[in-house]
């Protein structure tokens, strides 16, 4: 039986992973966060622009509660995940994270006004019917997903890891290149290249 217990436990879960997300745009300019870092064009912008998606497509259509803004929906006619990872240069950096903000509001309003059991319909899954578990727990998933995302291109960006984005990595070009090679060798080793 999955109780109360558990879907405040899931949601609460939820608010951290979006707050840790939107932490990793904390100090970084307006080009690192739009630069492209993966060939997708994945950008720390362009992550909290896709998981506006999630938010309001997950909890608002699936349901029967729609979102009132307009995003593109994962089963749209020549949808590419790719065109949400990354923000064009018309859209500003508050609209988008105003548009997270509103998005995960009306999330969090489902969340409150729906029992854990609340049935769903997810068009773009395979297993369409679901409950709001299911959702809540899809898009925990998604959200820590992205945030781990969000991690490792903040620090390509200037080295800054950690929950609270305290700590920097500070790393010398000698002390890089003797800890880079420890772990070629253990991968190379591993792989049986070096026999």
């Amino acid at each position: 039986m999955i109780d109360d217990f558990a879907k405040a436990y899931l949601h609460d879960d939820i608010r951290e992973a979006r707050q840790s997300l939107l932490g990793r745009l904390d100090g970084v300019s307006e080009y690192d966060a739009r630069r492209p870092l993966t060939r997708t064009g994945t950008n720390l912008l362009g992550l909290i622009k896709h998981v506006t998606m999630s938010e309001a497509w997950y909890f608002g259509v699936v349901f029967g509660r729609p979102y009132s803004g307009q995003l593109p929906r994962f089963d749209d006619p020549g949808y590419a995940n790719r065109d949400s990872l990354w923000v064009e240069e018309h859209q500003s950096r508050a609209d988008i994270v105003d548009g997270y903000k509103r998005a995960c509001d009306h999330a969090d309003a489902t969340i409150e006004a729906l029992p854990i059991d609340a049935a769903g319909y997810v068009p773009w899954w395979p297993q369409p019917d679901v409950k709001l578990f299911n959702v809540m727990v899809h898009v925990l998933s998604e959200s820590n997903r992205h945030a781990g995302h969000a991690d490792i291109l903040r620090e390509q960006l200037d080295g800054v890891v950690g929950a609270n984005l305290s700590k920097s990595i500070d790393i010398d070009d000698a002390d890089w290149a003797v800890y880079r090679a420890r772990i070629e060798t253990a991968a190379r080793a591993a792989a049986g290249l070096d026999s």
